[in-house]
């Protein structure tokens, strides 16, 4: 993906701490969670994941190529053993494949962070094979722009049916929408990005040194820290996927579409 100038998250590209806790967040385990149920089974079919970055949706197949503009986090993730398959450096709006390549490709929480997501949705359409399907998840509503969009680098928000006309010009069909998270998990990341840029500002008022100057000390409060945020984060699945069922449609912050390329 193309990663905006800014984007907080390129810092942390070789923490091991800050993959681990990425990788237990209830909204990722959810997301994930959603994505695959909605893939298509196809056997040995050839999967693409579009800005797959440092925590991809698909980690149990060796039939997929990871696409991510960041050679950092490609490398990272490699070395980390958690996938398997291919790794290419590609920006989504110039994807270096053949027409009619991938039998399914995903592209879950990348257009929002492109200067030019129409261009990727039509690259993306180009290298799908015919009656081929696009998962694409996306933050929705643009009334939910705030301050947690900003610190991940979004551009913007989508509402559904300006998403349904962008695949659309891409030549794909929208064929199934599903709410992956709801209003309660706006209000939660909105909170935690909040608490969290505060303390920042504190700490540099106080001029506390960073975490990073004492990596030992670190690691190890991260072995203890650890296991208890992935059970805390494994718990909260259950109320924001409840959320994410009884809200309606209009009110979930991120929203699942699947598109097929007509024959």
């Amino acid at each position: 993906m193309t990663a905006p100038e800014g984007n907080r998250f390129e810092d942390f590209f070789a923490s091991t701490s800050y993959v681990t806790l990425k990788n237990l967040l209830y909204n990722y385990r959810l997301r994930k969670r959603a994505v695959n149920r909605s893939i298509p089974r196809q056997g040995r079919a050839l999967i693409l994941e579009v800005g797959s970055g440092l925590s991809p949706m698909v980690t149990d197949s060796d039939r997929i190529v990871y696409s991510e503009l960041s050679f950092a986090a490609l490398s990272f993730l490699r070395s980390t053993g958690q996938t398997r398959g291919l790794f290419v450096v590609a920006d989504a709006a110039y994807l270096p494949f053949k027409a009619d390549s991938f039998s399914t490709v995903i592209c879950s929480e990348v257009l929002e962070h492109l200067p030019d997501d129409r261009q990727a949705l039509q690259q993306i359409a180009g290298i799908m094979h015919r009656a081929g399907s696009l998962i694409l998840t996306f933050p929705h509503r643009h009334g939910y722009f705030g301050v947690d969009d900003r610190f991940v680098g979004h551009l913007r928000r989508y509402e559904l049916e300006e998403m349904r006309e962008r695949i659309r010009e891409a030549g794909l069909t929208p064929v199934e929408v599903q709410k992956v998270l709801g209003p309660v998990e706006k209000v939660v990341m909105a909170s935690v990005v909040s608490a969290v840029l505060l303390y920042q500002r504190f700490r540099a008022s106080r001029r506390i040194p960073n975490a990073e100057r004492a990596p030992a000390k670190l690691m190890n409060r991260w072995r203890i820290i650890g296991p208890i945020f992935g059970f805390l984060n494994l718990l909260f699945c259950l109320p924001i996927w409840l959320d994410a069922r009884l809200a309606p449609r209009f009110l979930s912050a991120v929203l699942l579409c699947r598109a097929v390329k007509p024959l």
